[in-house]
């Protein structure tokens, strides 16, 4: 993440997640390690009420200032955490999460969203949502990235393709197929998918990671990228006429490489993204190389939106060993992004 972060007059929003998981926890002492990692401004949407419960179960003495307006945000920043409390159902037990608590969770992921269109906040960090307690009381998207891309259609009234890429200090990497069963993986890959998606990593690159000239990794689907088809034929028939055409288009494009050699500290020097065909081919190396600290990015989108790299963690909710690291992680890469893309609108006008 990056080392220094320069001062910036918008606050970030950091949605309040799943009150019965680890969010609350990560929250409160992303915030208590403020000054030791120069973390920008910051507020909580969501609920004051569940961050004193949090501070209390954890023994936290961590002070907690209601905001009338984001505007605020920044000038009790250093003394209190500021909360912009939504007034919403807020009872919660530890590790059991609880319909109950669905409207103030997507409450404060959508009050983010439009206090960013209205230029209050720089940026959105997510703390984890359980969605099967979503579900429960109605949530219909597969997820966060999906009820986000809805959010912003609403205020832009243009379509969105989000792409989720997992960053940490030596790799990004982007799976092209998600949450779908690795049945399914192969039947979902396109040349259309490929890309488009290269083309929003490309995008992403330049404008939120201040690279001009981006490298692209993308990895094969079968061992040994197929072997000459002769362990599958996905690379020769789908794969590599796409990434032809990205190259005629001048991308700075390479693949599709066998997975097995791709993510050794060698290999990484010579690209600035991977792109991996499916969901573990893309996070196993990423959390291997930093479980505790990677960030979730999702780029393609009008707003700037980061969160940690991990779940709720229900089986550790309340016992005060939860590490902030990606939380902080998170909040550093949001702030920089927005930073890059301050500067590439002033030079790309």
């Amino acid at each position: 993440m990056p080392s220094s972060i320069t001062n910036n007059p918008l606050p970030l929003a950091l949605s309040i997640g799943e009150p019965a998981g680890i969010g609350p926890e990560i929250i409160l002492k992303s915030w208590t390690e403020r000054q030791a990692h120069d973390l920008p401004p910051f507020f909580v949407v969501g609920s004051v009420a569940v961050l004193r419960k949090t501070a209390q179960q954890l023994r936290m003495d961590t002070p907690l200032s209601p905001l009338a307006a984001p505007a605020d945000a920044a000038a009790v920043f250093q003394r209190a955490l500021p909360v912009l409390d939504l007034g919403l159902a807020d009872e919660f037990e530890f590790a059991a999460p609880s319909r109950k608590t669905a409207a103030l969770v997507l409450g404060a992921i959508e009050k983010s969203v439009e206090l960013i269109f209205s230029g209050e906040a720089a940026g959105l960090v997510t703390a984890p949502i359980h969605k099967s307690a979503l579900y429960q009381a109605g949530f219909s998207r597969p997820g966060h990235t999906e009820f986000l891309a809805d959010l912003c259609r609403k205020a832009t009234a243009k379509p969105e393709m989000p792409v989720m890429m997992l960053t940490s200090e030596d790799l990004r990497v982007v799976p092209l197929t998600i949450h779908i069963a690795l049945a399914k993986v192969a039947t979902s890959i396109t040349p259309e998918l490929i890309c488009q998606t290269c083309h929003k990593i490309q995008a992403s690159l330049q404008r939120d990671f201040a690279i001009p000239a981006p490298r692209i990794a993308v990895a094969g689907l079968n061992p040994h990228a197929g072997e000459d088809s002769a362990m599958g034929t996905e690379e020769a028939q789908i794969i590599r006429p796409a990434l032809d055409a990205l190259r005629a288009d001048g991308m700075d494009i390479s693949g599709p490489l066998p997975a097995d050699t791709l993510f050794h500290a060698a290999a990484r020097r010579h690209y600035d993204a991977a792109l991996c065909m499916y969901h573990d081919q893309a996070l196993i190396p990423l959390k291997t190389l930093d479980f505790d600290g990677g960030v979730n990015v999702t780029i393609g989108l009008p707003i700037v939106r980061t969160s940690p790299d991990h779940g709720t963690a229900l089986n550790i909710a309340g016992e005060n060993c939860a590490r902030p690291d990606s939380m902080i992680n998170a909040l550093k890469q949001a702030q920089q992004i927005y930073q890059n893309r301050q500067n590439w609108a002033r030079t790309h006008v």
